[in-house]
Formats: C-alpha cells, sequence, structure tokens
C-alpha cells in the first residue's frame, strides 16, 4: 500500500478540546491533561481558522486569492516560543503542532495533517501514542474519540459553531459552577448540560480525578477515527 493510502486508512484515539468562545481555558486544559496523562503520549495540536483576507501562511493581510494560500501546518521545535503549541510542548507532549487555514477551508488542510502525523508516527516508531487536539470545526470532518466542551459563564460570547456542536460533547468541563453557568446562556439547555457528564474545574485547579478516568477509559478502547 502506498504511503498517502496508508496515511487516509490510518486510524487514532483523537480526543478534541472546544469551548464556546476564546479565553475560557481550551489550550490550559489541552496542557492540563497532557501533564495529568504522560502516559497517553499525546500528539498535541491546535487548529485556527482566520477570518476574511487573512492568509493562514502568516495570519496577516495578505492580498491572496481567497483559494490561495489557504492552509499551513508547522511542528512546534520550541517548548519556549510562546505560543499555544509551545505550550503543548512544554506540557509534555510527544509532539505538538499548528494547523492554520482560511475560514472555510479546513477541509484543505486536513490532508497536510493527516500527512504530516503519519509521517511523525512512522519516524519516532513509538508503540503507542494518541492525538489531542483544541477545535471546534474539526468536528465537522470526524468524530472523535471523545470531545469536551469548556463553558465559563462569565464569558457571554458564543459562537454558533459552537453551538452548533454541544449536543455532540461527551462532558463538559465548567469554569464557574454548573448553577451559574445554565442561567448564563439561553442557548444552552440545562438539560443537555444535566444529561452529561460535567466537571467544575476553576482556573488553577488540577484536573477532575473523574474527568481523568474517563479520558483513561477512552484511551483503553481501540483506535477507530480517521483524519
Amino acid at each position: 500500500m502506498a504511503k498517502a493510502e496508508h496515511a487516509e486508512t490510518a486510524t487514532y484515539r483523537i480526543i478534541v478540546v472546544g469551548g464556546h468562545t476564546r479565553s475560557i481555558g481550551k489550550t490550559q486544559l489541552v496542557c492540563d491533561l497532557i501533564a495529568a496523562l504522560p502516559e497517553a503520549n499525546f500528539i498535541a495540536g491546535k487548529i485556527t481558522q482566520y477570518g476574511h483576507g487573512v492568509c493562514a501562511q502568516n495570519g496577516e493581510q495578505c492580498g491572496c486569492a481567497p483559494d490561495e494560500h489557504s492552509s499551513a501546518f508547522e511542528w512546534e521545535s520550541d517548548a519556549k516560543s510562546g505560543t499555544d503549541s509551545s505550550r503543548f510542548l512544554a506540557a509534555g507532549a510527544r509532539r505538538a503542532f499548528w494547523l492554520r487555514t482560511k475560514q472555510g477551508y479546513l477541509a484543505e488542510g486536513l490532508p497536510l495533517l493527516r500527512k504530516a502525523v503519519h509521517e511523525a508516527v512512522e519516524e519516532d516508531g513509538a508503540p503507542s501514542f494518541n492525538l489531542i487536539i483544541e477545535s471546534n470545526s474539526l468536528l465537522q470532518f470526524l468524530k472523535p474519540s471523545l470531545y469536551l466542551a469548556v463553558l465559563d459563564a462569565d464569558k457571554q460570547d458564543f459562537k454558533s459553531t459552537a453551538q452548533s456542536f454541544l449536543d455532540r460533547a461527551d462532558a463538559f468541563v465548567l469554569r464557574r459552577d454548573s448553577a451559574e453557568s445554565e442561567k448564563s446562556w439561553s442557548q444552552i439547555s440545562a438539560k443537555l448540560v444535566q444529561s452529561k457528564g460535567s466537571f467544575l474545574q476553576k482556573e488553577n485547579e488540577p484536573v477532575p480525578e473523574p474527568l481523568l478516568a474517563i479520558i483513561r477509559g477512552t484511551l483503553t478502547r481501540p483506535a477507530s477515527v480517521r483524519i
């Protein structure tokens, strides 16, 4: 089987961390999980989609055509560079990446991710590994092994994309207590939050052990997700 075909058929355990808006600790949760579960041997990454007119190559206005410079993939090499992907390395990730695409062009970026991960796994020769990715939009293209949605009642903004994926969350990580969260947005059904696992983890607190148990259980299941 050719390398490209092998990459397309390869399966993984993938944990996706999303949330309703920016600056609610999604990156921090990924870092916390990496640090708390060193045995998971995580390849960690972040997916960013830029708005209209912004180039995926550098995140700046460049005047390129809509279908030019649509995506860019980078492995992080410096745990002290200050990027979110560097934070993943500092937390203990085996490797870390940043995939950037123009808004609406994630499908064009996924082959870059697929090829890079496959080549990294073959190069490292590790007996086992798992993927943890910070993204909401990835859910348009795959059903992850586990999807965690971060909610912060202090942040009123609620992205429409995040709202559309809420019912697919396997568990919610709350930055405020559940009663406060349920009253904060009309977009969230209290029954939905109550029907899923909900775990309170305030800033600078460790990951709740029951949530870690769920993730450990997920990582014992067969790899079944294709990128």
